[in-house]
């Protein structure tokens, strides 16, 4: 069986790697291919270093997150590669790109991530998401709740509830990455603060997040994306003293940093959940979230991108005692290899 996975960004990288290896140990051929949505090295070719991944038998490098010029170069490798499955993750532009391809081909499509909804049309990765999750004959969902909502639309394709891949990637790279990344603060003395969505980093909503940050009474480390830094230098927008901007971190630096941090602030979906199985408390500037769990059981805070409540809830932060298991135990990718190595006749 040959599976072309299609990645591009850094969260699809870390997504990649606990699937990659199931799929290994499950006998299945992996053809990777990269587009190149994300590509300075610190969030790109060293998680095929520090993670291990298999490297990517095609590298686009476009350089772009348009999905119009992505499609066509994925189509081409596809139909050089004659794939039994296309595989996507999430809801980028590139996982879009990659399911029209294959559809466009008549390639099977999964999708691992499917039936996450934030219900904030305004965000493009909610059209992204309901478009593959339409286009999918293997949907691959991280809850029930994921589940309903497919059914509820109605979708053609066979769900499955196989839990989060990206829990398997914390219960598998959090511990290395304390030992091989020293945090140099006391665990608990900080806070952590990712900013990177493009509706974040626009006006007035960046200035809004900045002042923010301001308000906070604690130190904040801030590694800060290169397009959030080129717009607050085109802005001329200036952080406190308190908030200490360093470059961007390879994965296992961040996944160090953030697991020992008192709060963490961030728009990345994949840090909510993150910070969750850390026992960290996250504050969100969005208006919304596909993790409403994390919401509901007072882990997570959305702020949108209002200064005094992200300050306030920062302030008063802390984790919910007991808190339940959220999105799986872990072991999702075994789960999903098993699906697909059942599901698709060998060659």
């Amino acid at each position: 069986m040959k599976v072309f996975t299609v990645v591009g960004n850094r969260p699809q990288f870390i997504k990649a790697a606990p699937l990659s290896a199931a799929l290994r140990e499950a006998g299945v051929d992996e053809v990777v291919l990269h587009t190149g949505q994300h590509w300075f090295h610190t969030m790109s070719q060293v998680f095929f270093d520090q993670l291990r991944l298999a490297e990517p038998r095609y590298r686009l490098d476009l350089h772009t997150s348009d999905t119009d010029a992505m499609q066509p170069a994925i189509a081409a490798k596809i139909a050089a590669e004659s794939p039994d499955l296309v595989l996507v993750y999430g809801d980028t532009n590139s996982t879009l790109a990659g399911a029209r391809a294959a559809t466009d081909a008549s390639v099977p499509l999964a999708h691992v991530e499917a039936g996450l909804r934030s219900g904030d049309l305004d965000m493009p990765e909610e059209h992204n998401r309901i478009e593959t999750d339409r286009l999918a004959w293997l949907l691959f969902c991280p809850d029930d709740r994921s589940r309903r909502t497919l059914e509820s639309e109605g979708v053609m394709g066979r769900i499955y509830v196989v839990g989060d891949v990206m829990a398997d990637a914390s219960r598998m790279f959090a511990p290395l990455a304390r030992a091989a990344f020293p945090v140099p603060h006391s665990p608990g003395s900080y806070v952590v603060a990712t900013i990177h969505r493009q509706a974040n980093v626009e006006q007035p909503r960046l200035g809004g997040i900045v002042e923010g940050l301001n308000r906070i009474d604690e130190m904040v480390v801030f590694p800060v994306h290169p397009r959030t830094r080129a717009r607050m230098q085109e802005e001329r927008l200036t952080l406190g003293d308190h908030v200490r901007l360093i470059e961007p971190l390879s994965y296992l630096e961040l996944a160090s940093l953030a697991s020992q941090a008192r709060v963490v602030v961030t728009d990345s979906g994949g840090l909510q959940k993150e910070a969750y199985w850390y026992g960290v408390p996250c504050v969100t500037v969005r208006p919304s979230t596909e993790w409403v769990d994390t919401v509901a059981v007072g882990a997570n805070v959305l702020v949108d991108a209002d200064p005094i409540a992200l300050a306030d809830a920062v302030a008063g932060a802390t984790m919910p005692a007991g808190r339940p298991v959220l999105y799986g135990d872990g072991h999702a990718s075994e789960r999903i290899a098993q699906v697909l190595v059942a599901t698709i006749p060998s060659r």
